[in-house]
């Protein structure tokens, strides 16, 4: 039976489960182990007390720019601009993978207990942290969000390995990993300038979601002008949004809702293994549409991604984000399927006009 217990004693429980599970996924090498294990850590009190507990909206709202500080750290100007002739087929398989993601959800939303905007929410491919920092705010339950996104991420994980060794055969050991970037102290300067910028501009534009769009947007802008080098956002900082994140959603869980959840997750499980294969064929048909490598390279030079100084530390931080999210994935993230990089030559072509100008 559930039992009422203090404030200080459930937020001690959450706070216990939160730190327990988040190591442990991070030791199994899940993506967004923090936004897990604070999943759990609310749940953990919300389905064991009837006591009340919410996130501080103000501490929330906090969450959904940090991440949104995240997402924006990782647009790279170079990368954009390298697109060149390709543009049109990375939008014509991005605008197809959005249309198939719609697809899945309607597909979902059949079910009595889905609504068509939580099964929008549910499936779309790509940017699983924001999406679901964004999702109540919208209309969606960011519980079953929550639940089938990070499910979806989970069977990418396990079955993207196979299919890579099986169907395309890479090279071992041809990836450089780059270790530089921005001084601590200047990633905390960028932190601070697009929070508090990014704020003021959620406050002065009336768009739901503009609590996370405001601080992406100006992160986006400093990161691509290059002012203050090569930031990205601090992984104590990361983990504090998905913690805030996370155990909001969590506290939300009731038995009821746990159990419905439950019950629709062969259907889930079906609409996402059909999803991957549909956006996988996407990303098939983009490595084919873009495969050429610029004069003067070797193979081996145009299969190597190459990222700018400060993206070998940025890689763990993509492990929160491997969905992709609003910027561009990395070469190597699970959830690259969805977007522009589905297959090893598709990510290396987004990033050769590097080599052009070096």
């Amino acid at each position: 039976m559930p039992t009422e217990r203090s404030a200080v004693a459930a937020w001690a429980l959450i706070l216990l489960v939160t730190g327990t599970t988040s190591v442990a996924f991070e030791l199994l090498g899940l993506p967004s182990a923090v936004l897990f294990g604070a999943l759990l850590g609310g749940m953990a009190h919300a389905l064991t007390s009837p006591t009340a507990l919410r996130v501080p909206p103000f501490a929330f709202r906090v969450g959904q720019a940090l991440i949104g500080v995240t997402i924006g750290s990782l647009v790279s100007l170079s990368a954009l601009t390298g697109m060149g002739s390709d543009l049109l087929p990375i939008l014509v398989v991005t605008v197809g993978t959005v249309a198939i993601s719609l697809l899945a959800g309607r597909v979902l939303a059949v079910r009595d207990d889905v609504s068509h905007v939580t099964g929008a929410f549910a499936m779309i491919a790509g940017g699983a942290s924001g999406v679901v920092a964004i999702a109540r705010e919208l209309g969606a339950d960011d519980r079953v969000v929550t639940v089938v996104q990070y499910l979806r991420v989970l069977v990418v994980l396990m079955v993207m390995p196979v299919v890579t060794a099986v169907v395309f055969h890479p090279e071992h050991g041809v990836g450089r990993f780059d270790q530089g970037g921005a001084p601590f102290g200047t990633d905390l300067v960028y932190v601070a300038i697009a929070l508090v910028g990014g704020l003021l501009v959620a406050g002065a534009v009336p768009v739901t979601t503009a609590a996370l769009l405001g601080p992406l947007a100006v992160a986006a802008a400093l990161s691509s002008t290059g002012w203050l080098g090569t930031p990205a956002v601090p992984l104590v900082l990361q983990w504090t949004a998905y913690v805030l994140i996370g155990v909001q959603v969590g506290l939300r869980f009731t038995r009821a809702s746990l159990a419905s959840i439950a019950r629709m997750l062969p259907v889930v499980l079906v609409v996402i293994v059909s999803m991957i294969g549909l956006t996988a064929a996407m990303g098939a048909a983009l490595a084919w549409l873009t495969d050429r490598r610029p004069h003067g390279l070797s193979c081996d030079d145009a299969r190597r991604p190459l990222r700018r100084p400060g993206d070998g530390r940025r890689q763990r931080l993509g492990r929160d984000l491997r969905d992709g999210g609003p910027a561009l994935p990395a070469a190597g993230d699970p959830d690259v399927h969805t977007v522009a990089g589905s297959t090893p030559s598709s990510s290396s072509r987004l990033t050769t006009a590097r080599v052009r100008r070096r």
